[in-house]
């Protein structure tokens, strides 16, 4: 702001509003003090302290970061009707892998014929699905009950 015009504008002002004893100073609010600004951009100790303190929080969340969950749906067919239902839940449910929780339900398909339906809790981290099926469900003794497995519902938790 040009000195001349703001000089003006005081001088109008005090002369409008004032009546002798209140005198406006308009330059200290049209003209602040500079003195708080760091052009530079230099650290205060504040400023390192908070940059600290937030590397130091960043850490800490990376390592309590917590692996997922995941609710996994699996129909497993059996190879005919007059397969022992019941031996292929005890056999499938014979399974024990850290991270795997197993709850098993036979659903009718039709004509006397049933799967085995199975709701799966897994820790991503531990347990992979693919292997699970590759090397539990479609190897001895499984395979002599089981025909297929097919994945209704994948879900993270």
């Amino acid at each position: 702001m040009c000195p001349t015009n703001s000089n003006f504008l005081v001088k109008f002002i005090n002369e409008r509003f004032s009546n002798g004893s209140i005198s406006f100073d308009i330059l200290n609010v049209l003209q602040p003090d500079d003195d708080d600004i760091d052009l530079v951009g230099d650290e205060t100790e504040e400023e390192k302290q908070v940059a600290e303190q937030r590397a130091v929080a960043a850490k800490a969340s990376a390592k309590k970061k917590e692996s997922g969950k995941s609710s996994v749906l699996l129909d497993v067919k059996p190879w005919d009707d007059e397969t022992d239902m019941k031996k292929l839940e005890e056999v499938v449910c014979s399974t024990q892998i850290e991270g795997l929780f197993w709850v098993t339900k036979l659903v009718p398909v039709g004509y006397g014929i049933k799967k085995l339906q199975i709701m799966l809790t897994i820790v991503d981290d531990l347990v992979s699905v693919d292997d699970l099926i590759e090397e539990s469900l479609t190897v001895e003794p499984c395979n002599e009950y089981v025909q297929s497995c097919d994945f209704v519902a994948f879900n993270k938790i």
